[in-house]
This record gives C-alpha cells, structure tokens and sequence, in this order.
C-alpha cells in the first residue's frame, strides 16, 4: 500500500493487489453481508457513501465490494462478492481466493461479479472453485441479483457462472485494463496467467 505524509490514500488507486496474482489477491469491502444500504465508494474522494437503500425486501447475501487497481468495461473497478463466515466493516480489506465468475447484464451493461472466498478464513479458505459450492449458495446468489432492482423498474440479466480459470483470467484483464487507463506508459505492469497457484 502506497502512503506518503500529508496526501490521502486512495483505496482503488493505491491499495496493493498482493503479491500471488491472480491466485490470492486483496479486496476492499463496501457492503457487509446482511446490509440493505448499497454503500459505495466516492471515485473521487475514496470515501464511503451511501447511494441508496435497497428498494427490494432483500440484504446482500455475501461481503461485497471491489478489486484494488482494476478497471472494467463499466468504468468502475472489479466487482466482488467475498464468502466467508462473518460480515465485515466497510471499506476493510481482505485477502481473497477468486473461485468463479458471475456473468451479469444490469440494463443491458456487461457487469460481470467475481466470486471469491476470503483467502484466511478456515471454513472457505480450501474452497478452489466455484463448482465446490452446494447449489443452493448459488441459487441465492443468483436470486438475489436478479431480485435486488426489480422494484426500481431496473433488468439485471444473470447469465451463468464460470469457474476458477475464468475468474482468474478476468482479474488479469480488469488489471491490465487499469494499466492502460491510469498508468503511465512506462510505469505499465502487464499481467499474465502464467504465475505459479497458491493453494
């Protein structure tokens, strides 16, 4: 994590991504799980706020939130659901294994969710992919975005999930993405798949 005296770190800009990508990187949460207040972080500012109350009966099923230093076709950086056994305060962060993709349409923008589970976490720690999940946590993932915009006259499309290679291929895009976008050119990291998994 960058810090210098008298500026203010940034959680999307300056927070590391860690050290093993793309097989264990960091997360920022802005939703705990449980929560109906769609926090969300000012771009600008790097602060929370609250951009609405869920208008549906509905509460985040999972710790929600982002991937630092990436950038998606949406203009805003990786989404991600993180599971693990306790929610969070927001804008914590966390070490988180990519397990799976959720591919999303919400009004009909490509809004693809990471899933993940927290990296130090004992109950999921050991989970790799997504296809280890009882097909239920699914279903509620699923219902819950397809359910969680009805009410503000909103379509979220959820197509199917992918498993652990997609995930991981989609972190490596949404970072170089981010290069391209805020990085000076010869400052650029290029990410690739090839690093070694940690289990």
């Amino acid at each position: 994590m960058s810090f210098y005296r008298g500026t203010a770190s940034h959680p999307w800009h300056d927070l590391a991504i860690g050290d093993n990508v793309p097989n264990i990187i960091n997360a920022v949460i802005e939703i705990p799980r449980g929560s109906k207040v769609k926090y969300e972080m000012d771009k600008d500012t790097g602060l929370v706020y609250v951009d609405r109350i869920l208008y549906s009966s509905v509460v985040y099923p999972h710790n929600y939130g982002f991937i630092p230093k990436t950038l998606c076709d949406d203009n805003d950086a990786l989404d991600v659901l993180v599971l693990m056994q306790e929610p969070v305060v927001p804008m914590c962060f966390l070490r988180v294994k990519p397990i799976g993709v959720m591919q999303m349409l919400d009004q009909g923008e490509q809004d693809d969710k990471l899933i993940a589970v927290h990296a130090d976490d004992p109950e999921f720690c050991n989970i790799s992919d997504i296809s280890e999940l009882p097909p239920h946590r699914l279903a509620e993932i699923k219902r819950f975005f397809e359910d969680y915009k009805k009410n503000e006259h909103k379509e979220v499309v959820v197509d199917e999930f992918l498993g652990a290679d997609a995930a991981r291929r989609t972190v490596i895009e949404s970072l170089n993405m981010y290069q391209d976008h805020y990085v000076a050119r010869n400052q650029r990291k290029v990410y690739g798949e090839l690093e070694p998994k940690s289990t």
